[in-house]
């Protein structure tokens, strides 16, 4: 029992432990994020009495506790079925000797052994094969941002339209991306802007977005930008390309800059 508690604790103290590199010590944002987690994962969640652990990755989910008989579990990932009216998912998977059930609720959290508020909400249901009865677990959980959204882009493309200094008052627009602390801070070719990102699996949204109010010059697209940047759900990167989309199509496109 007390090499699965050192075990957990060691993999608690893990996640929280970070490594960061500020490029430019003008910026407030830091530009280089390597978090202490296999980078398939994408969603964490810890539970009390009994201690559990759960990560949700691209290829597979981990279950790990102070359960005797189901101190590592893991099973192949699968995509969640959706509650139609909340967000709400439900992932059903099992291996050769268990089955669990893990639903996920955005709604807060508070930790039942500290201060720590959390934006979702997990209930677990685990049995092995031997046992009639599934053991239902309750915990908090989070999501875990790609890191490779933390750092600095700059615009080449605006609706499908490669832009140019022109298009705008100055320079093109920035955005400098905290993936740890899921916020934002740029220029949007005219104004200073800021705001807080939502992250799920395959899901990105720029949201509460401020700007400075000063007056823009004729014919500058900053109103195109920030209306694109705010109508953003999804997102890739690619050859140091950020490219953000919708249902519609296609909306922006940055440059990754040193």
């Amino acid at each position: 029992m007390k090499k699965y508690l050192i075990l957990l604790t060691t993999l608690s103290l893990a996640y929280n432990c970070k490594s960061v590199n500020t490029k430019d010590s003008n910026s407030s944002i830091t530009t280089q994020y390597i978090p202490k987690e296999d980078i398939t994962t994408y969603f964490k969640a810890t539970g009390n009495e009994p201690a559990w652990e759960i990560k949700i990755g691209k290829e597979k989910i981990i279950f790990t506790s102070l359960i005797q008989g189901k101190e590592n579990l893991s099973y192949p990932s699968v995509k969640p079925t959706r509650a139609m009216d909340a967000n709400i998912k439900m992932y059903q998977t099992s291996n050769a000797t268990s089955s669990i059930t893990i639903t996920i609720q955005q709604t807060d959290c508070q930790d039942s052994m500290a201060d720590l508020i959390s934006s979702y909400k997990v209930s677990v249901e685990i049995k092995n094969n031997s046992e009639a009865d599934f053991e239902k677990l309750e915990g908090c959980g989070k999501y875990i941002t790609d890191y490779r959204l933390h750092d600095i882009w700059v615009l080449e493309e605006l609706n499908g339209y490669k832009v140019s200094i022109t298009d705008f008052q100055k320079e093109l627009p920035r955005i400098e991306i905290d993936a740890e602390e899921n916020r934002f801070m740029g220029f949007g070719g005219c104004n200073s802007i800021s705001g807080s990102l939502f992250f799920e699996d395959n899901l990105l949204r720029f949201s509460k977005v401020i700007s400075t109010l000063m007056a823009c010059s004729p014919g500058n697209k900053e109103d195109e930008f920030t209306k694109a940047i705010q109508s953003t759900t999804t997102y890739a990167i690619k050859n140091n390309r950020l490219t953000l989309s919708n249902p519609s199509g296609k909306l922006l496109v940055f440059k990754k800059v040193d």
